[in-house]
């Protein structure tokens, strides 16, 4: 068997037997080592786990991940979805739509899919429910609108990406993100509301109506969050990791001053567990530079990117092929795991066909999100059905309603390139 057969075949075996993803990538890029290269060059594993990470822009990843869990605490879903409740009135589908506009606005502020999913699923679920939404569907629907914070500035997966493909605009990447993300939001909200009226669900006449202006004010602390993280990017006050300093930074001074949810005694614990989450994306970041090292030295990478190229001469047929492998391996394992798996096989392809290396990531980012509501794994439904207290295979039904819109939203970007690319450009970044 060939040195790429032994990566790869270890690769796929290790996962299977249920090895964590970061060391049946460390693990099966020893092996491709053994297998293709002198075995002398085990004593790159040190190097190459330290260089995977020794980067400067992977520091906003913990920073962002922290920022999503102080904004869960400090009881800003909350003042949010009131907001929202003002804006929307009482109306069949009313806090559907709630649901789907405060998943957006936050993801403008973590970039984390799980965390939103979270703290819009606690503060929404049992106001659905007593309003006649069947707990299933109200999952499935903050599961499927907390996947847009992968496509809202910032998105950690976005970070990522601009760090694997070389020459990409972080700025602009975060720009081209906006709306798609904001296409997609429309694209679920139409079926939910649609579905809300069909089945009558939530009787305006029994709903309470909020009174605008005192919603608005106590939303003011969570609104600015995005305006400050954008506006500084746009105006050049910082750069994309100095933004993640400043909105951890303002989600504590929002949380222990403002609306003052969040004790000083808790802020060690948010530490603690934001240090976890991280040290477990940063482990999968350093053990997959070994895998990446290994392809890269055996030709793995460049023999399946030649082996992608002449499945087809159309540059359409391969990316709708490219499309649903993402989308397979979206629905099996983490962003993070995708982007360093499978860009080393695809940059290649991308520059070969000549795809926007920013419309492309933005395409990639889609399809991950689609990943991250759709059974078996779907890290976003596990969250938001373990808060509705509903099993897994009973959101089935419903995550295909909104897998279809989300594919809808991705043939629209994939048709139109300028969805993602105007923005950015007009911004004047580099695309």
């Amino acid at each position: 068997m060939s040195p790429d057969l032994w990566l790869l075949a270890s690769f796929a075996a290790l996962l299977i037997l249920g090895v964590p993803v970061a060391f049946a990538l460390g693990l099966s890029g020893a092996v491709g080592i053994v297998a293709g290269l002198p075995v002398s060059m085990l004593a790159t594993l040190g190097t190459n786990t330290y260089n995977s990470i020794a980067k400067y822009p992977l520091i906003a990843i913990p920073l962002f991940i922290l920022t999503g869990l102080v904004f869960e605490r400090a009881g800003v879903a909350a003042r949010l979805v009131r907001f929202a409740q003002a804006l929307i009135g009482p109306r069949h589908g009313g806090l559907a739509l709630v649901a789907v506009l405060v998943c957006l606005i936050m993801g403008g502020m973590s970039g984390s899919g799980p965390a939103d999913a979270a703290a819009v699923a606690m503060v929404m679920i049992p106001s659905m429910t007593r309003a006649g939404y069947p707990k299933a569907f109200s999952a499935t629907l903050i599961a499927a609108s907390a996947s847009t914070a992968i496509l809202i500035p910032p998105s950690i997966a976005l970070i990522l990406y601009s760090i694997v493909v070389p020459g990409v605009d972080l700025r602009a990447l975060f720009a081209a993100g906006l709306i798609p993300g904001l296409l997609v939001g429309v694209a679920l909200l139409l079926p939910a509301w649609f579905l809300s009226r069909r089945y009558r669900w939530e009787d305006p006449t029994q709903v309470e109506r909020i009174a605008l202006g005192p919603a608005f004010r106590s939303a003011i602390p969570a609104l600015l969050a995005p305006v400050i993280i954008l506006g500084g990017l746009r105006s050049g006050l910082f750069t994309p990791t100095e933004a993640a300093v400043v909105a951890a930074a303002y989600g504590l001074c929002v949380g222990l001053f403002i609306t003052r949810e969040l004790k000083l005694s808790q802020v060690w614990e948010l530490l603690r567990e934001a240090a976890v989450i991280s040290g477990v994306v940063m482990l999968i970041i350093a053990l997959a530079g070994i895998f990446a090292w290994t392809g890269t030295m055996l030709g793995t990478f460049r023999h399946l990117a030649e082996w992608l190229i002449t499945l087809s001469d159309s540059g359409t047929t391969l990316l709708i092929l490219v499309m649903v492998a993402v989308l397979i391996a979206g629905m099996l394992l983490d962003a993070v795991s995708i982007y360093l798996i499978l860009m080393p096989v695809l940059i290649p392809v991308m520059q070969h066909f000549g795809w926007h290396p920013v419309w492309f990531g933005i395409l990639l980012a889609m399809n991950i999100a689609i990943g991250q509501f759709t059974p078996p794994v779907a890290v976003n439904l596990m969250v938001t059905s373990s808060v509705a207290g509903v099993r897994l295979e009973k959101t089935v039904g419903w995550a295909m309603v909104f897998v279809v819109a989300m594919l809808a939203a991705l043939a629209v970007v994939m048709l139109f390139p300028e969805l993602a690319l105007w923005l950015p450009r007009v911004l004047g970044y580099a695309v």
